[in-house]
């Protein structure tokens, strides 16, 4: 089996053309500087709630190690840059972004996250 770097080992995806925004939880339900992961359209996604209130999603699978463990990860900052550090190896990424700071052909899908006015966590799929 072949992996992606970018949402993990190969699989056969539908087709997407449009933003599809999923309901994951309640604002309450992540704990802040905590990850924490959901499973949508057979995607793991981690999702991340800092303490000033941002949040991210990012892909759970960690290109380093080939484990889904990246909602485990440590949260914190790099030059300014908030980041998530894989708890396999240590690897650190970019909330942001995705990309790995210490190897510039590797990074984490990121996906587009949102809070609703009834402060439920959504993450879109496009």
């Amino acid at each position: 089996m072949t992996a992606d770097v970018q949402t993990g080992p190969a699989h056969t995806a539908p087709s997407r053309t449009a933003t599809r925004w999923h309901d994951v939880c309640g604002l309450d339900d992540l704990m802040p500087e905590r990850g924490a992961c959901a499973l949508i359209e057979g995607v793991q996604v981690a999702i991340f709630r800092t303490f000033d209130g941002e949040l991210f999603a990012l892909s759970n699978y960690d290109p380093f190690s080939g484990a889904y463990v990246i909602a485990r990860g440590i949260l914190g900052t790099r030059g300014g840059v908030p980041t998530v550090a894989s708890p396999m190896f240590k690897d650190v990424f970019d909330l942001r972004t995705g990309q790995a700071l210490d190897d510039a052909d590797v990074a984490l899908r990121s996906f587009e996250v949102r809070l609703t006015p009834q402060d439920r966590v959504e993450v879109a799929l496009s």
